[in-house]
């Protein structure tokens, strides 16, 4: 009887990783629509964001090859790149491929990425090595800083905040020297929106929780990561102190490369230059 009972747990154990592995195999593509409220001067065009989080290298199962062939042809106007890129120095050759992917997608104002945590595990030799790799590629890392693209005459300010799990995070550097404009947020961990009262953003772009990653029955182990979890802000778009912003689920995996109750991610933000509304759409990559 015992050994029966082992056998059944065997198997479903068996069972239960392999269905976690598939899953991570198929790829959510989501669209965010945040429509414009008309103010009279933003574009009638939507500015189009490809965004990507937490790629982690090491276990990721979605090759270049596929990547580019779910995003080619999408008109795309700006990359942004939510960190979490890999872990490992042994790594760093691992993503070229990845990165000449964003390439061949050739978005019009660009590509830009922050770090997150998994990245700052590196010693500071090797992250300056990843660091250097990214900007060979012309994407623009930005670690408590800003820029401004312009987009038919509205300014638009990509600020840039460095991750907040590991205490490298200035919110007052990030947002200095900011002119008026369309605020856009890119950052790892989606904590930081709560330290963010008396700073102004329309938008902000995050990562950090994987949806959970194994969401099944609930997603307990995720407790330690912040105040957000517990208010089950843990993927997708949502409002503090009224303030949108949306919490990718990431297109790699940390620690065993499987998902049980969620999926990896591939998000599209079209976005009016303006106050906006939301509105959502889902498809899964076949």
């Amino acid at each position: 009887m015992t050994q029966a009972i082992i056998a059944i747990v065997l198997i479903l154990l068996i069972y239960f990783f392999y269905k976690g592995y598939k899953n991570t195999h198929s790829v959510t593509i989501n669209t965010i629509e945040m429509k414009n409220i008309n103010d009279g001067k933003q574009s009638d065009v939507p500015f189009r964001i490809l965004h990507i989080s937490d790629m982690h290298i090491e276990n990721i199962s979605i090759t270049p090859e596929r990547l580019y062939h779910d995003l080619k042809g999408q008109p795309i106007d700006f990359i942004a790149l939510t960190g979490d890129f890999l872990d490992r120095k042994r790594s760093i050759p691992r993503l070229q491929p990845y990165l000449d992917t964003f390439a061949k997608l050739n978005p019009k104002y660009g590509t830009y990425a922050v770090f997150g945590n998994h990245d700052y595990v590196l010693r500071e030799k090797n992250f300056n090595n990843l660091k250097k790799l990214l900007n060979t590629y012309h994407i623009k890392t930005l670690q408590n800083e800003n820029d401004t693209i312009e987009i038919d005459g509205r300014s638009v300010n990509i600020i840039g905040i460095d991750d907040y799990s590991t205490s490298h995070s200035d919110i007052g550097k990030s947002f200095g020297g900011l002119e008026e404009g369309y605020n856009l947020v890119l950052t790892h961990d989606p904590n930081i929106v709560l330290q963010m009262k008396d700073y102004h953003f329309d938008y902000l772009l995050s990562g950090h929780f994987h949806g959970g990653q194994i969401y099944w029955p609930k997603p307990y182990h995720l407790v330690k990561m912040g105040k957000l979890v517990r208010l089950n802000m843990v993927k997708g778009l949502h409002y503090y102190d009224g303030k949108a912003f949306y919490i990718s689920e990431g297109l790699g995996q940390t620690g065993v490369n499987i998902r049980i109750g969620s999926r990896p991610e591939i998000t599209f933000h079209e976005l009016g230059i303006s106050h906006v509304k939301q509105g959502v759409k889902s498809t899964i990559a076949g």
